[in-house]
This record gives structure tokens, C-alpha cells and sequence, in this order.
């Protein structure tokens, strides 16, 4: 598999209790090594839309395992990451999470969803593929659809990156 075909999955978190994220990086490190890089837990205020289904007071976080993936393989890893979902429902089958990964390379990062939009592509099995960041000028770029918080959280998203790039030794110049 050549290294174009790998990348490293980005693990986007909405919760409402911060003190689950150590259960759910337990979960994950089996199958997708080490949790080697985490943002810091920020409000999710962007919108409305969980709030019925998880409640208020959101908050948003990204982790990064450092297993190398490979691209064919993200829709079966969304799958995964609903059933880690599953296990987080509450007594009234509401979700306590949102688990969304998404794909990290040198010169972008796609996220993975169960939703359809016109600039999404069609994978398999009801999973659906965005490319949210591209990398341009030596940073991360947003796209005219990345959410919000993908958009306020380029810095980290630049961080995983050089973590990537280290990890892969790749020394060009992108």
C-alpha cells in the first residue's frame, strides 16, 4: 500500500460529559492505536441541531490515534464509530456522543457522515465523504461547506498534520 493511500483518522467528538472522552479513547486504542494528539474541549454553540437528542451545554474535542489507515476502509470505520455511539445511549436511546471520524493526509482532510449534500460523494453502505480542509499555502483551508468548527480548529488541524508528515518521513515541501 503505497503511503498516498494512508492517512490517519481525526476523531471529531460532540458530548455533553467531558468525563466520558477517557472511556471512548479506551474503545478506540485497540483497533486504532495509541491516542497520540488531543484538542482541548471547546463549547459547541455552532448550532441547534443535537440539543434535542443530547441536550445543551455541548462540547466539542478532537482526538488523533496514530494507526495508519487506509482510505478504502473509512466507510466500515464510520460504521464503527456508530457503534460506539450505541453504546453511549441513554434510557431514552438518545445519543451521548457523536463519534465522527475523518481522514487525514498531507493534502487534505475528509470527513466521513451518514448525510448526503451536493458536495458529498457516495462511498457505500449509506456513508457519504467530504473533503472539509485542503492544504494550500501551508496551512489548512477551509472549503465554502466546512462547519464552523472544523474551520476554527485549522491550528490543530495543522498540528495533526505535522504529526503526520513526521511520522510518514516525508520531507517535501507542500
Amino acid at each position: 500500500m503505497t503511503k498516498t493511500n494512508n492517512g490517519i483518522i481525526v476523531w471529531g467528538i460532540i458530548i455533553n460529559d467531558v468525563n466520558l472522552i477517557s472511556e471512548i479513547e479506551h474503545i478506540l486504542q485497540p483497533d486504532f492505536g495509541r491516542i497520540v494528539l488531543k484538542s482541548s474541549a471547546t463549547p459547541f454553540n455552532y448550532t441547534d441541531y443535537y440539543e434535542n437528542e443530547m441536550g445543551k451545554n455541548l462540547n466539542r474535542l478532537w482526538i488523533v490515534t496514530n494507526n495508519f489507515v487506509s482510505l478504502d476502509k473509512i466507510a466500515e470505520i464510520k460504521h464503527y464509530a456508530r457503534k460506539i455511539e450505541d453504546k453511549f445511549r441513554n434510557e431514552q436511546n438518545n445519543r451521548k456522543i457523536n463519534l465522527d471520524p475523518g481522514f487525514l493526509t498531507l493534502s487534505n482532510f475528509v470527513l466521513v457522515t451518514t448525510k448526503n449534500y451536493g458536495h458529498r460523494i457516495y462511498l457505500k453502505n449509506g456513508i457519504y465523504a467530504e473533503v472539509t480542509l485542503i492544504f494550500r499555502n501551508k496551512s489548512f483551508q477551509a472549503l465554502e461547506w466546512t462547519y464552523p468548527d472544523y474551520r476554527e480548529a485549522i491550528s490543530f488541524f495543522n498540528e495533526v498534520r505535522e504529526y503526520y508528515k513526521k511520522i510518514i518521513g516525508d520531507q517535501k515541501k507542500y
